[in-house]
């Protein structure tokens, strides 16, 4: 891992959460993700599994957390398993972690290697009545590959077929759901490497200045800043491009007066940041371009205000869009007669704002957490509103990340510039 360790406090506080949820005379058993093949014999960069990730802090493949709390024997009530090392697969393919290391890492003392645990995890499983096993449930997956959970669901079942099988992903979607201070610590962490980003971004582009640049400077600066990678993958996107949600290719000119949206975000210690600014490319911004962003910004800062605890997405989302009609309006973008007539499933500002204004955020961009709940105290989101002109070839959308308080929320990325004044004022120091 490039990033420095994290507290163990932080999983031990997360498997506390989760064994305080489990039924009497229960066993939780979680996988790490796959290691998943490219082509010929390469590999993809490993990817931790981000239940397993928020239980222990471990992110090597080939891991496992066994829960049983009420196992008789107290130092097998959390187990973490690990593959062995192996001397001749780590002059492959680097170190793996050794016992010690572990139980630093994650405040786990009891290791088993992998190797080891069928001779065992079968007597466990026999103690207990009920089996916890763990799938992806985020509303927004879209890959049905049988990866590991779901193989060693069916495994199990048929192994042990006459034990009651409940989902553990019912619980960790209520707790991901809630950070808790020092997961928030680290996310900021990730928030102040994408800031140191960002300042670095806003001396550096120019016209002539191609996307895929922006974007390798984006990669510099997170890597010396000891974050592992982008959270994603980089959205620059210049000109009529910016109207493209999840623009990737990255490959074209920016060019003078068009405006640059760069959607990204650093991933440190596991957690994500997601910024998303739009600048101008010659460093000042157009009368037109600078009223429809400080529009995007009077949306921005209008969501922050009522995005608090009590609200539910949904409800949130409708305010949002009757507060972007009224901005569109002043725009000209809408006439009085387009609202008049608006189709109440489609409504008329969905024409320039076609997507949700906020998401959960955690472990995973798009973490786990609920739409149709009233929002709690501890949640994490993005608030990302954005207005996108077709016949104006020009797209804008302003993102930050807020930490949901009893009373309202705070702005992780309030030190981030966001003005259009400051904007410019960043620019012409370069």
């Amino acid at each position: 891992m490039k990033y420095l360790p994290l507290d163990p406090a932080i999983f031990i506080q997360n498997r506390q959460r989760f064994v305080a949820r489990m039924d009497k005379n229960a066993i939780a058993i979680f996988n790490s993700n796959d290691e998943l093949p490219t082509n010929g014999d390469a590999t993809h960069r490993f990817i931790q599994n981000s239940d397993l990730y928020w239980l222990c802090g471990i992110d090597q493949e080939d891991t496992m957390v066994i829960l049983f709390p009420g196992n008789p024997d107290p130092k097998l009530r959390e187990v973490l398993v690990l593959v062995r090392p192996n001397e001749m697969k780590e002059k492959w393919d680097g170190r793996r972690l050794r016992a010690e290391e572990a139980r630093k890492m994650s405040g786990i003392q009891t290791i088993i290697w992998l190797d080891s645990l069928e001779a065992v995890l079968q007597g466990w499983i026999h103690l207990a009545d009920t089996i916890y096993l763990n799938t992806n449930e985020n509303d927004r997956k879209s890959n049905w590959v049988p990866v590991r959970d779901y193989r060693y669901a069916e495994e199990m079942r048929q192994k042990f077929p006459l034990h009651q099988y409940k989902r553990s992903a019912r619980i960790m979607k209520d707790l991901r759901a809630i950070k808790s201070p020092q997961e928030v610590a680290v996310m900021q962490q990730a928030i102040d490497i994408t800031q140191k980003t960002f300042e670095r971004l806003l001396k550096f582009i120019k016209p002539g200045v191609m996307e895929y640049e922006i974007e390798a400077e984006i990669w510099h600066s997170f890597l010396s800043q000891r974050a592992t990678a982008p959270a994603y993958s980089s959205i620059i996107a210049s000109g009529d491009r910016a109207r493209i949600l999840h623009y990737v290719f990255n490959n074209q000119e920016c060019k003078d007066g068009e405006l640059v949206l760069m959607d990204f975000g650093a991933e440190y210690g596991g957690y994500c940041a997601d910024l998303t600014r739009t600048i101008p490319v010659n460093g000042k911004f157009t009368k037109r371009q600078k009223d429809v962003y400080n529009g995007c910004l009077r949306l921005h800062d209008y969501a922050k205000s009522i995005l608090k605890p009590g609200i539910s997405i949904v409800d949130y989302t409708d305010k949002v869009g009757a507060e972007a009609t009224k901005v569109f309006v002043k725009l000209g973008l809408l006439s009085p007669g387009d609202v008049k007539n608006e189709d109440k499933d489609n409504r008329a500002y969905r024409k320039y704002l076609y997507h949700g204004i906020s998401h959960h955020l955690g472990i995973d961009v798009h973490d786990l957490g609920t739409r149709t709940e009233p929002i709690k105290p501890g949640m994490v989101f993005t608030i990302e509103p954005g207005i996108y002109i077709e016949q104006e070839q020009m797209g804008i959308r302003i993102e930050n990340n807020v930490w949901i308080t009893k009373t309202g929320n705070k702005d992780l990325m309030a030190k981030i510039p966001i003005k259009a004044d400051d904007i410019e004022a960043w620019m012409k120091k370069k």
